[in-house]
């Protein structure tokens, strides 16, 4: 038995004419509310502004893509972002050290204490040298 796979599910289908149903409700909405606002303001001069308003964000609503996502999606992230607490992983905070020479005394008797290896040239040479032989040697034997 064979049975019939759907094709280009992501596509929504349309509806009304070239809209999709989602698109319809957007322009029908904003058509409406825009109607009302001219009723309730009951100048033509007055409601201009407001009615352009709630037509632009209604065709953006409907029409809009950023990046291949809906201007709904994109106002929700930014609301989202704007009303939800953040959170500060690292906030550089400058260190104020005191003088006073105890302090410098101190100091150095810690760095005094703490002993640290002096490489010449050539031995740091040599010792990378044999670090790149040892793993090419390695990275061969792997993929054998």
């Amino acid at each position: 038995m064979r049975f019939q796979v759907p094709q280009f599910i992501e596509v929504e289908d349309k509806i009304f004419g070239p809209l999709t149903l989602k698109q319809f409700i957007y322009l029908a909405g904003g058509g409406g509310l825009s109607f009302l606002v001219y009723v309730l303001l009951k100048s033509f001069v007055l409601s201009f502004i407001p009615v352009v308003l709630i037509l632009a964000i209604s065709s953006a609503l409907a029409f809009y893509k950023l990046h291949n996502r809906s201007f709904i999606t994109i106002a929700e992230a930014a609301f989202k972002y704007y009303t939800n607490a953040k959170l500060y992983i690292w906030k550089k905070q400058d260190k104020i050290r005191p003088v006073d020479t105890r302090g410098a005394i101190k100091d150095a008797k810690t760095y005094a204490s703490v002993m640290v290896p002096k490489i010449s040239d050539s031995k740091l040479k040599d010792m990378t040298w044999s670090l790149d032989i040892k793993e090419s040697l390695y990275s061969n034997r792997n993929q054998k």
